[in-house]
């Protein structure tokens, strides 16, 4: 699933948390599910940042060899 996908499911479980009306069951199941989506996202957001950082010290290594 891709990031963006990710955020919209997990906004689509808060909606449906925040709503109420599911059972005990169905909120634990879709808090798991939201959980391990959150989870997935931040690990997603730490890789790009790790290219990131990646970029600007290959852009920093360039620049002082110049």
């Amino acid at each position: 699933m891709s990031y963006n996908d990710a955020m919209k499911r997990i906004e689509e479980i808060v909606t449906a948390l925040e709503a109420g009306g599911t059972s005990l069951d169905e909120t634990l199941k879709m808090f798991e599910e939201g959980a391990k989506l959150l989870k997935e996202c931040q690990q997603e957001l730490e890789q790009a940042e790790k290219r990131i950082d990646g970029i600007r010290l290959d852009d920093s290594v360039d620049g002082a060899e110049s």
